[in-house]
């Protein structure tokens, strides 16, 4: 098995001495990957877009790319800067990699006249899948999904079955973009929880050599390090990178309160005037729900046969921005976009503490970035605290 230690630490939960991975060295991590028959994922643009997609070589990452992101905007330009990871993150978080935005659940067949219906359940092919360039944000939302899917009273087994064949190697974050906030929110951006984390650091002098600080978080990421036999990372590095991280947390300008205080403040102004303002810009596209690292809605719906005689049971991602996903029978109780938005928000940074104990908001930024009209959910919540108590 794969699967990431959930409490691991920055400083790796075997306690092991940070190594030093030059640059040019990189290739053998991913070899040595390949090696144990891992499918490698990473960071890649194509055509102006950033996504994850399978890579063979370190050519595949975005080298020298950088994105620029606020509210409503999200750009990618290449520079000549030698770093890899200089791309923070796009739309597409590792959610899907272990949550499928549609997966069969079920497969049922009906017998013929007095033999009766066989079901059986559809697990998937997991891949023994390494995902390369997690951040620090992501790896906060995937322990927030294994709470969800895998330690409440009901295990999901089909995000089981890909969770178990999963390893994480992160990147922390020693540069952030605008709608970053996850310091605010203590979920970065130096990673916890992953298999391996590497922090990149540039050349420290001219003509030097760049690399990255490794430290393993798991024994699966001990023995992916012990391969590599890798030297200790020299002082300096350990230095430059809690310089690095400082200067990252510090360059953030969008923040929350903590959990505690957005769950009181929200729970006290579900009639605030502001809720109408913002419902005014709202489209109730779902883009925030689908870029979003933790939120889980989802839809399951039987799909049978032309013939009458198999059918599947689908689950498919789902929004609570959809007005259908409130309909019930004769009634839809949150008709408005003003319903639909406060639930969204208020489930996210409060409900949600109630039911996993832990916010459901990890500040990775994206719902402000890939909102159509730029709508930023630490405005609002700022908003409401600027005038609590208001009523309509």
């Amino acid at each position: 098995m794969a699967q990431s230690g959930a409490n691991a630490t920055v400083g790796g939960a075997s306690g092991a001495e940070p190594r030093w991975l030059p640059h040019d060295e990189l290739q053998r991590l991913v070899d040595a990957l390949h090696a144990r028959d891992f499918t490698v994922r990473g960071p890649v643009v194509r055509d102006g877009v950033f996504g994850w997609d399978t890579i063979a070589s370190v050519a595949d990452l975005p080298v020298g790319w950088r994105d620029a992101q606020e509210p409503g905007s999200h750009r990618v330009t290449r520079t000549e800067a030698p770093d890899l990871f200089g791309v923070v993150n796009g739309a597409e978080s590792i959610k899907r990699h272990v949550f499928a935005p549609r997966e069969t659940l079920l497969h049922v067949e009906i017998g013929e006249a007095g033999t009766p219906f066989r079901a059986e359940l559809r697990l998937p092919d997991a891949p023994r899948l390494a995902l390369l360039g997690v951040r620090a944000c992501d790896l906060a939302a995937l322990a927030i999904q294994d709470r969800i899917f895998l330690h409440d009273r009901f295990p999901d087994p089909h995000y089981g079955a890909r969770r178990a064949e999963l390893l994480t190697i992160a990147v922390g974050c020693t540069r952030s973009v605008a709608t970053c906030f996850c310091a605010s929110m203590q979920t970065g951006p130096e990673p916890r929880g992953a298999d391996l984390a590497l922090t990149e650091l540039a050349p420290a002098a001219p003509g030097g050599a760049g690399g990255f600080v490794a430290r393993s978080g798991s024994e699966a990421g001990a023995a992916i390090l012990a391969d590599l036999a890798l030297g200790p990372a020299p002082a300096d590095a350990l230095e430059r990178e809690r310089a690095g991280y400082a200067a990252c947390a510090a360059s953030q300008t969008r923040s929350l309160p903590p959990p505690g205080e957005v769950r009181a403040l929200l729970y006290e102004n579900l009639q605030h005037p502001r809720w109408d303002a913002v419902a005014e810009r709202c489209l109730s596209c779902t883009n925030c729900t689908l870029v979003c690292p933790t939120c889980f809605c989802h839809g399951v719906q039987d799909e049978p046969a032309l013939d009458g005689a198999a059918s599947e049971r689908v689950r498919g991602w789902d929004s609570c921005f959809n007005p259908e996903h409130a309909q019930v029978h004769g009634l839809n109780f949150r008709p408005r976009i003003r319903d639909r938005y406060r639930q969204w928000l208020v489930h996210k940074v409060a409900s949600w503490i109630d039911q996993f104990d832990v916010s459901g908001c990890v500040g990775c930024g994206r719902c402000i970035t890939w909102c159509p009209v730029g709508i930023d959910l630490t405005e609002e919540v700022a908003a409401i605290a600027a005038t609590p108590g208001a009523r309509e």
